[in-house]
């Protein structure tokens, strides 16, 4: 399959993504898109982004502009810094999905990029032309402090006093920020597995076995927590002192919540625990950051979104406990990693004890490799349309009370519990989604749907 936009970004296998077309598309962007003169470059560890990045910097300069060269840097970092300077950027960098694959995401100087602009870059393809001058280039090293300035000024020297907290750093980008800025708030770090060679890790669909290891560190090594990113640092990681993982869509309410948000923009697939925490409004999109800046700049006010995996996006300015935080409309790890950790400090309670007084609804999500995104979404349409077809598939269920269409097939039942169904949009996987009112019973619900579509695809 060639390489594609998806929910964030454009995607393929390394192979696939050739200094050729990575020029083709950096040119289309920048003749399509606004840049401001600049574009700033950032990588993730994967051994394909530095030459990947190299291309890009080579288009960038073969297009008369300057190319600020930031590195390996989490993508949030280099968003606020090109945001800062009213520039451009783009990040290399496959998130979350394996090493065999790599990508592209592109920021305009205000932020991400729209579906609008993904269609305007694919009509630009093969538009761009060089000029006659190479623009120049810079080395930039200034992002990552300035990235952990933010919060620590934000938050405060104090916000995780006492508080030991374990980093599963893997091959993540932000390895070695993340540690840097929970000591600097006052947190005792313990750094855990440093990997040498890239480890694909999905923040919303963490398995058995990771999970087992990560309770064992808890343990092991009398953690009050545990964190840990994606591989381009947008999606974050939070495991309490019993080592249970915090699932994104319940440390969007909470990080909400400390900074006095009033309207929340959420993907349709994140739990609905959030409609009945008293926000003025709670506004669903389809799933991908991209229409969740698109609602929060309709909305406006004290806003803020965030997404199932945890990236969370800052709309309006806020007051942190010792500061000012401005606003940052793209997918950040950080923030919802130390706000809902400061929360609890500052109550005086555990983690864990700051999410059980939370409505007790529970999501579980996975997906399946392998899937062709045309057969998934071949059989996603049989059910939506058949319902002599859905009924037999979830055969054994409650009786269905609804359906919702806003990004592939999500239906209720009468038990109050869910199941979504849909084709990844980065890559040849089907995802599914559960919730139900305990986090056994939507573990159980999310396997067996698994299970079932796995007999029926494979």
């Amino acid at each position: 399959m060639p390489p594609k936009f998806g929910t964030s970004g454009l995607r393929g296998l390394v192979t696939d993504l050739t200094e050729t077309l990575v020029a083709e598309y950096t040119r289309a962007f920048l003749t399509a898109c606004p840049h401001g003169g600049a574009v700033h470059v950032g990588q993730d560890l994967r051994a394909s982004s530095p030459q990947i990045a190299a291309a890009v910097i080579g288009a960038v300069r073969g297009m008369g502009l300057t190319a600020v060269d930031h590195g390996a840097v989490p993508t949030p970092a280099l968003a606020l810094a090109s945001m800062g300077a009213g520039q451009a950027a783009v990040m290399v960098t496959g998130s979350h999905i394996p090493a065999d694959r790599n990508g592209l995401k592109f920021y305009l100087p205000e932020g991400e990029i729209a579906k609008s602009d993904e269609v305007a870059i694919g009509a630009a393809l093969g538009s761009g032309s060089d000029p006659a001058d190479l623009g120049d280039y810079m080395r930039a090293d200034g992002a990552l402090a300035a990235y952990v300035a933010r919060y620590v000024t934000a938050f405060g020297t104090v916000a995780l006093n006492g508080l030991r907290i374990g980093v599963y750093e893997h091959s993540s980008v932000a390895r070695d920020v993340l540690a840097e800025a929970l000591a600097q708030m006052g947190a005792t770090v313990v750094r855990l597995a440093r990997a040498e060679t890239f480890v694909p890790v999905d923040t919303e669909a963490v398995d058995a076995d990771t999970r087992a290891m990560l309770k064992s560190w808890c343990a092991d090594h009398a953690l009050d927590a545990l964190v840990s990113t994606d591989g381009d640092a947008d999606r974050p990681m939070l495991v309490d002192a019993r080592g249970t993982l915090v699932p994104g869509d319940v440390l969007g309410p909470l990080t909400a919540q400390s900074l006095g948000a009033e309207v929340i923009c959420t993907p349709v697939s994140s739990n609905t625990l959030v409609d009945h925490l008293g926000f003025t409004s709670v506004i669903r999109t389809k799933i991908g950051s991209p229409y969740v800046i698109a609602a929060m700049e309709e909305t406006g006010g004290k806003v803020i979104g965030y997404e199932a995996n945890g990236g969370f996006l800052l709309g309006f300015d806020a007051q942190g406990p010792a500061g000012a935080l401005a606003p940052l409309m793209t997918r950040d790890c950080l923030l919802p990693i130390v706000a809902p950790l400061a929360m609890a400090r500052a109550k005086g309670v555990a983690l864990a004890d700051l999410v059980s007084d939370l409505p007790p609804r529970f999501t579980a999500a996975d997906r399946i490799a392998g899937i062709p995104t045309d057969a998934s979404k071949a059989f996603i349409a049989e059910l939506t349309n058949d319902t002599t077809a859905r009924a037999a598939f979830f055969n054994g269920r409650a009786a269905e009370t609804g359906t919702d269409l806003t990004d592939g097939l999500r239906v209720s039942f009468a038990d109050g519990s869910v199941i979504h169904l849909r084709p990844s949009g980065n890559a040849p996987e089907f995802r599914c989604y559960a919730e139900a009112e305990s986090a056994e019973r939507a573990e159980a619900l999310m396997r067996e749907t698994l299970a079932a579509v796995g007999d029926r695809l494979r």
